[in-house]
């Protein structure tokens, strides 16, 4: 099979069951470490839901991102221009974004947008052009990740995006918990060289906090950019859950969120 990123030889890296029942090939490419999936003939099915069961830090993360993105934007962008969330699902990082000053739009072809209807892509002029598009959690769905790339890069020179970056040993990635195989939507896993790859194939600049937040842009930064929006995200390679604390008479609560993730791993898993 051939490499999805450069066009090169890959090489089979392990099988793994899909949805509990489809024995799926995963390639490695030998310039850039990028991992695919062999031809996904499954999504029909695994996108029966736009949203799946596993993705409960969905409210968590755009509050984080929300917070972070703005300070970003501030002091990077022009904050009085026009943004857009490509692939946003229900709306709510844009209506996030709108209650703090910005005027963000929400696009997404497969997912209704509940949060920010009236602000949709749909509702700007064709001729409109983004300051700054944002594709949080999209890159590892994306069957073609050149071509739909470069769709993205049509709306803004600067795309901000997050992905998880591969863990460092090879021998994790099987394990892995963004392979998320019991709902068989995260078929593309990306290594900072198969990003810089990319970006570099497309014209562009690439930056990354080495972990999870990445940014193409046609701007010149300093390499550590991102560093200052760069924090715990709510699930990381060490499988620890972004601790909430309520510092009153109760004393410290621990976050819920990966004890309930797992919980609905092992039902997911029958």
């Amino acid at each position: 099979m051939k490499s999805k990123i450069t066009g090169g030889e890959t090489t089979l890296l392990f099988t793994q069951k899909i949805l509990n029942k489809y024995e799926v090939k995963y390639y490695r490419c030998n310039e850039t470490g990028f991992i695919q999936t062999e031809e996904p003939f499954w999504l029909e099915e695994a996108y029966s839901s736009a949203i799946t069961k596993l993705d409960i830090g969905l409210v968590s993360r755009n509050i984080y991102l929300s917070e972070r993105v703005s300070k970003f934007i501030a002091t990077k962008f022009n904050r009085k221009g026009i943004f857009l969330d490509y692939a946003g699902g229900y709306g709510l990082f844009t209506r996030l974004m709108r209650d703090k000053g910005f005027n963000y739009y929400h696009t997404d072809k497969f997912c209704q947008n509940l949060f920010a209807e009236s602000f949709d892509l749909t509702d700007l002029p064709t001729s409109t052009t983004f300051e700054l598009a944002t594709a949080f959690e999209v890159f590892e769905h994306l069957p073609n990740p050149v071509e739909e790339i470069k769709s993205m890069l049509k709306f803004s020179d600067n795309l901000l995006f997050t992905t998880e970056l591969q863990p460092k040993q090879l021998a994790d990635i099987k394990s892995w918990w963004y392979i998320s195989q019991e709902t068989g939507q995260h078929i593309a896993f990306y290594t900072a060289e198969s990003l810089a790859y990319i970006a570099k194939h497309l014209g562009y600049n690439f930056y990354t906090d080495g972990s999870i937040l990445h940014l193409f842009t046609k701007k010149v930064f300093k390499p550590d950019v991102l560093k200052p929006i760069r924090d715990s995200f709510i699930l990381r390679k060490t499988k620890k859950a972004v601790k909430k604390t309520d510092e009153g008479k109760y004393g410290k609560m621990e976050s819920l969120l990966l004890t309930d993730w797992q919980y609905i791993k092992d039902k997911l898993n029958g």
